[in-house]
């Protein structure tokens, strides 16, 4: 592998791998997300230091609705009704060493075939080589559940070491009872991925939650997940 690629370790998940938060830097602010820059390549990147927790998902999974309702910023990730806007990785800042990460969405059947290369190119970069990621939030509409594409990520998660947290976003489309049966198919699924590769505290790489952005449901999970990356060291 390059040596510029992550290294996959070979015990238990370390929390805080990579180049780690600033000494002393403050925790990260959540209410203070402020937009750092966009970048369609690894080059245009923000120095890889600190900590990062990336956003993916489908497009139209409500990704970018996620984000603003976390950051309680109504615009600060553009949102669409038309699949398949985003088309860089957008970087936020949280404070000294911490960002939120906006990756463009995958999946959508309209977008042509050079554009999904690039973004399935540029998806990967990020991935590999970027050491300041802590964690990855796969949004996934409940409606759909997990797609092959999301268990390509969840088994790159796995075979990386790098927890991922599935946010099973849009809960308010449907009644209570279905959406805890398909968080119990979910947190089924991710237990058949995740078989023996945990963190160091004996809990699995995997977690996942349901979400509604519309109704402000699940934030403070979701926040707490987070800080919980965020903080580990």
């Amino acid at each position: 592998m390059d040596s510029k690629f992550r290294q996959v370790p070979s015990g238990v998940y370390t929390p805080g791998q990579g180049t780690g938060a600033p000494e002393g830097a403050r925790l990260p602010s959540l209410a203070q997300a402020a937009f750092i820059l966009s970048a369609t390549d690894l080059a245009h990147f923000p120095s890889d230091d600190g900590s990062e927790i990336a956003f993916v998902g489908r497009s139209n999974a409500g990704k970018s609705s996620a984000i603003n309702a976390l950051t309680k910023r109504r615009s600060l990730a553009r949102t669409s009704k038309t699949p398949g806007r985003t088309q860089q990785i957008n970087f936020f800042g949280l404070g000294e060493g911490y960002r939120l990460v906006d990756l463009p969405g995958y999946g959508y059947a309209k977008v042509p075939l050079r554009m999904k290369q690039h973004w399935k190119k540029l998806i990967d970069s990020y991935l590999r080589q970027r050491l300041s990621l802590r964690g990855l939030v796969i949004v996934v509409d409940i409606r759909r559940a997990l797609s092959e594409l999301d268990k390509q990520i969840l088994g790159w998660c796995l075979a990386a070491h790098i927890p991922a947290h599935v946010l099973l976003t849009k809960a308010d489309k449907l009644s209570r009872n279905v959406s805890a049966a398909t968080l119990r198919d979910v947190q089924r699924d991710l237990l058949l991925l995740d078989t023996s590769s945990v963190c160091d505290d004996g809990n699995s790489l995997f977690s996942s939650q349901i979400f509604s952005a519309i109704k402000k449901s699940g934030i403070t999970n979701l926040e707490a997940q987070l800080m919980k990356w965020f903080t580990e060291t």
